[in-house]
C-alpha cells in the first residue's frame, strides 16, 4: 500500500476510534444505571482501555506516515519501532481479546458482561463499535502492511507486564468498592478466579501468538513481489 494511501486509512482509523473513545467516556453520570458503579469511571472497563490504546496505536501510525512522506526517515524508523511494539504486543491480541470475549460472554449471559440495562444508555450502534468493529480494523491493519514483531520473550513479558496491570487495578477496585468491574467475577471463588485470570492471560498470549503468525504468513508471501517491485523500480528510475 502507498505511504499516502496508508496515511489516510490511518487518519480516517485514529479519528474514528477518537471519536468512539470520546463518546463512551463523555457519558454523563447520571444516566448511568445504578449498579455500574461510579469508583475508577470507565476507565475500570478494559473495553474502554482498549479504545483509548487503539486511538493511540493509529495517532503514533499516522505520524509515522507522515514522517515517511516529508523524508524525516531518522525520526520515521523510531517511531515506525514504537508503532510495530505497541500493534505486536497490545493492539493486535487486546482487540482480538476484547471482541471474541465479549461477545462469547454476551451470548452465554449478557447480565455477566453487558447488562440489559445499558441499552438506554449505550446505543447499539456504539457498542458494535467498541466491541465488534475492533476486530476487523486489527485484521486489516495486520493486511496493510507489515509489521516488525520482538524478539518472543520480551514480547510476552511486556504483555504479562500489562495484563498483570489491569488484573491488579480490578482487584484495587473490588477492595475498596465491594464490587467487582464485571459481575461475571462474582461467580468465582479465589481459586476459581486466579484460574479464570490465568487462563485469560493465556487466551490473550495465544492471540499474540496468532498476530505474529498471520504478520509472517502473509507478508511471506508478499516479500517476493515486494523485492521484485523495488528491483524494477531501481532498474527504471536509478536516480531516485
Amino acid at each position: 500500500m502507498e505511504i499516502s494511501t496508508l496515511a489516510m486509512y490511518h487518519c480516517l482509523a485514529f479519528v474514528w476510534y477518537f471519536f468512539i473513545a470520546y463518546s463512551i467516556t463523555n457519558i454523563r453520570t447520571e444516566e448511568r444505571p445504578s449498579e455500574v458503579f461510579f469508583y475508577g469511571g470507565q476507565w475500570k472497563y478494559l473495553t474502554v482501555l482498549n479504545l483509548v490504546l487503539q486511538a493511540v496505536f493509529y495517532g503514533v501510525s499516522l505520524l509515522a506516515d507522515a514522517l515517511r512522506l516529508i523524508k524525516k526517515l531518522r525520526c520515521a524508523k523510531c517511531v515506525i519501532s514504537s508503532r510495530d511494539l505497541l500493534f505486536s504486543v497490545l493492539a493486535f491480541p487486546l482487540s482480538t481479546f476484547v471482541s471474541i470475549s465479549f461477545w462469547t460472554l454476551y451470548s452465554y449471559n449478557r447480565e455477566l458482561v453487558y447488562p440489559k440495562s445499558l441499552d438506554g444508555v449505550i446505543p447499539l450502534w456504539l457498542n458494535h463499535a467498541m466491541h465488534t468493529a475492533i476486530l476487523p480494523f486489527a485484521v486489516l491493519e495486520i493486511l496493510a502492511l507489515p509489521h516488525r514483531y520482538p524478539a518472543k520473550k520480551k514480547g510476552l513479558i511486556l504483555l504479562g507486564f500489562v495484563s498483570f496491570l489491569y488484573i491488579s487495578w480490578v482487584l484495587w477496585i473490588y477492595s475498596v468498592t465491594g464490587e467487582w468491574v464485571y459481575p461475571l467475577f462474582a461467580l468465582f471463588s479465589p481459586a476459581g478466579l486466579a484460574a479464570f485470570f490465568a487462563v485469560s492471560i493465556a487466551v490473550i498470549i495465544s492471540f499474540y501468538n496468532f498476530g505474529e503468525f498471520l504478520n509472517r504468513a502473509i507478508w511471506a508471501k508478499m516479500a517476493p513481489l515486494t523485492f521484485f517491485h523495488s528491483t524494477l523500480s531501481c532498474i527504471i528510475f536509478p536516480s531516485q
